[in-house]
């Protein structure tokens, strides 16, 4: 941990140890933190059970450190803000039962044995202890660290996803975000459950929370092409089938989100969204309806996927005839970033694509020239002014002016020829 973490972050989990001693607790560090950690992955999630009371546990930490704490109480869960703004998690050790297949579990209190027995694969199971006298020694009681070592995604027992049908998609979420393989018996009940209807039987809430997720990873396209392999795509609309054209598109997306990395990272986007227009464009609308109808997207996105189901097509194809880059950008210029990205991987030829990157580099189309200087070159103020200022950005986006002594010339060419009726 020492070699490995952030030395402020080393001294809160032995604060968090002493606190635990003093209060004749044990508290752990577990999960993904743990995980990471061990790979030699930078995680700062951090995640702590205590056994006994965690949301007291939390309580106390947080008067000790003057932090903020927020408790749910349901849950047996609270999260620690501290003063400069980092957070974690802290719970109850608990453990659980299944009242049938796809439904939420019965959670109990329990022992951090009973609490990482809960968990879904065993390089998940791993705790860090963090009580002064056993500081730093791993728990390990389920073959955690050896299946690390082999990369190896392995379910801790046979009905683990009869239990909770949610761990096929992060059984490959994991799989393909960490270069790992599916050990075979965990292969052989993935392929089980995908013929099963409990899946299907999942709420929409649960189901679309894993869906964002899928396509929130670092690459959507590999879980997406692991998920075909079982058969699971279906869970999304029975249609969905994984084809070379749907591969190249989600190909294509990841380049151009690639791209918006690039250049234009400080406009914030939903992967998740961009994504799923390209699984939506290989469906008819019917099936997009029935599928949108199933999920619990936010409204506004389920309406803007529709549209650009029905008019996307049309769209494309105006792109597609010699448009000027001015005219797409007033055809394009208010539509989501999203949904301009997807047209952007939809679209194959690359001076259209050209011609839509630039609504994220507004900047590079600006005109120099603003109203004081439409002004001071005789101008009277009025609507005139915007017109002119529209045209002065179609003549920049098409190239006819560069510098602001072609703009200059460009509203002095626009004054002589024009109509009174044009610039009054």
């Amino acid at each position: 941990m020492k070699d490995r973490l952030p030395a402020p972050l080393v001294s809160l989990l032995h604060e968090a140890g002493e606190l635990a001693e003093q209060h004749r607790v044990r508290v752990y560090a577990v999960g993904g933190f743990v995980r990471d950690l061990l790979l030699g992955v930078t995680n700062l999630d951090v995640d702590l059970v205590v056994e006994g009371n965690g949301i007291a546990f939390a309580r106390t930490f947080a008067r000790k450190r003057q932090a903020r704490v927020t408790v749910h109480e349901r849950f047996g869960t609270a999260v620690v803000t501290l003063e400069d703004g980092f957070k974690f998690d802290v719970a109850t050790a608990r453990t659980e039962s299944y009242d049938s297949p796809a439904a939420l579990p019965t959670v109990k209190q329990g022992s951090i044995k009973e609490d990482l027995a809960r968990r879904d694969f065993t390089i998940n199971t791993l705790a860090i202890s963090l009580n002064a006298p056993r500081f730093g020694e791993v728990v390990d009681d389920d073959g955690g660290r050896r299946d690390l070592q082999n990369k190896s995604i392995r379910v801790l027992h046979p009905l683990s996803f009869i239990e909770d049908p949610t761990r096929v998609f992060r059984a490959v979420r994991f799989e393909q975000r960490l270069g790992f393989r599916l050990d075979a018996e965990t292969a052989t009940l993935m392929k089980e459950e995908a013929t099963r209807d409990a899946i299907q039987r999942l709420s929409p809430a649960r189901l679309s929370k894993e869906m964002i997720l899928v396509l929130s990873e670092r690459q959507p396209r590999t879980v997406l092409a692991r998920l075909a392999d079982f058969d699971l795509l279906r869970c999304i609309h029975p249609e969905l089938k994984w084809s070379p054209e749907l591969a190249r598109l989600l190909k294509d997306v990841e380049e151009t989100l690639t791209w918006h990395d690039r250049l234009a990272r400080d406009r914030l986007i939903r992967q998740w969204v961009v994504y799923h227009l390209a699984l939506m464009d290989s469906l008819p609308t019917p099936a997009v309806q029935e599928t949108l109808s199933r999920f619990t997207f936010p409204r506004g996105q389920t309406r803007r996927t529709l549209w650009v189901t029905q008019e996307g097509p049309r769209l494309l194809r105006t792109l597609n005839q010699r448009t000027t880059p001015s005219e797409v950008f007033r055809l394009l210029r208010d539509l989501p970033d999203e949904t301009l990205l997807f047209f952007m991987a939809k679209i194959q030829s690359e001076s259209e694509q050209q011609k839509i990157s630039t609504l994220f580099t507004p900047e590079s189309a600006t005109p120099v020239l603003k109203g004081n200087d439409l002004k001071a070159m005789g101008l009277k103020p009025g609507p005139v002014y915007q017109r002119v200022l529209d045209r002065l950005l179609d003549a920049r986006l098409d190239g006819e002016v560069t510098t602001e002594a072609d703009e200059r010339e460009f509203v002095a060419r626009l004054r002589s020829s024009a109509s009174s009726a044009d610039l009054s």
